[in-house]
């Protein structure tokens, strides 16, 4: 492993050096906690199981016997924790030369945000593979299908029928989709929307549609019927590490969608090399990202 040694700090050795920059840059929020649910865990995997319900109770007729109904396993989903980590070392020469109090807060904050970093990528991965075949979740289908398989033969959709831009005509028809979700068996589920998820490049499409009483680009004075009906109560939301800059998202009311469990929270240590004199700080934490209901949310490809 290699140290951070004198040499590679020289220039901080250097009587009236203003700053270094470079590991003192802003980062973004926790994005990711727009999107998942977190749940903790005690084991190497999670997995959860789906369950239909029953279906629409039938009439009985005078003096016949009662109908029963059982409840079926659909799918399960399973969760299989990574473990992240990363460190630094410095010399033991440049400890001796002072540098390891002027340096260690700055590093130990580059150290933060490139965990940060990793995080945020991993959990927008769920999205952004969310329209790849190669990504199947639980039921045998990526997270966005027209296809997701139900327990009574019949299949439901989370994305349009077409791939379409965000704009108000897709937004009004994906709400509508949305009321009409059912469940395994059948059974309207009363989903709605919550939230629009969208890639920094859409944020202003997205003032537009969601902020304005009245509707964009027309002069009849139209009501915006979806800021007016509240359609979406949560407005929307940037994450920034969405890959493609056309797809949109809402997420919906629909429990048990996109998770995220956390096995071992971040943590960091240091300790001393013997032989070398280094010291070395390291952080490490153990989570996963993924999806359990696909109905949690709905996606368009743009």
């Amino acid at each position: 492993m290699a140290a951070i040694s004198r040499a590679q700090l020289l220039k901080e050795l250097l009587p009236g050096l203003n700053a270094l920059f470079g590991l003192e840059y802003d980062r973004y929020g926790e994005e990711y906690k727009e999107l998942f649910e977190i749940e903790s865990s005690d084991r190497s995997f999670e997995e959860e199981q789906k369950l239909s319900g029953f279906g629409a109770a039938p009439v009985k007729n005078e003096g016949s016997a009662i109908a029963y109904d059982t409840a079926q396993e659909a799918w399960s989903t399973r969760y299989t924790h990574e473990t992240i980590a990363l460190g630094f070392s410095l010399t033991e020469e440049a400890i001796e030369d002072n540098l390891y109090d002027s340096l260690s807060a700055r590093y130990t904050k580059a150290l933060a945000r490139a965990m940060a970093y990793t995080k945020e990528v991993k959990g927008a991965a769920v999205l952004n593979n969310g329209f790849n075949s190669n990504y199947a979740g639980g039921d045998g289908k990526e997270l966005f299908s027209n296809a997701h398989p139900l327990v009574n033969g019949s299949t439901i959709s989370n994305v349009p029928s077409t791939p379409t831009d965000l704009n108000e005509t897709s937004l009004e028809n994906a709400v509508i989709q949305i009321s009409l979700w059912t469940d395994e068996r059948g059974l309207l589920i009363a989903a709605k929307p919550k939230k629009l998820i969208i890639p920094p490049a859409l944020q202003f499409v997205a003032t537009r549609l969601l902020e304005t009483q009245l509707r964009v680009g027309t002069t009849d004075n139209d009501v915006n019927a979806i800021v007016n009906n509240g359609s979406i109560p949560g407005g929307w939301s940037v994450n920034h590490f969405l890959t493609d800059s056309n797809a949109w998202f809402l997420q919906t009311d629909v429990p048990n969608g996109l998770k995220h469990f956390v096995r071992a929270a971040l943590s960091t240590s240091m300790d001393g090399d013997f032989d070398t004199g280094n010291a070395r700080y390291k952080a490490r934490e153990r989570y996963s990202f993924g999806w359990s209901d696909p109905l949690s949310i709905f996606g368009s490809a743009g």
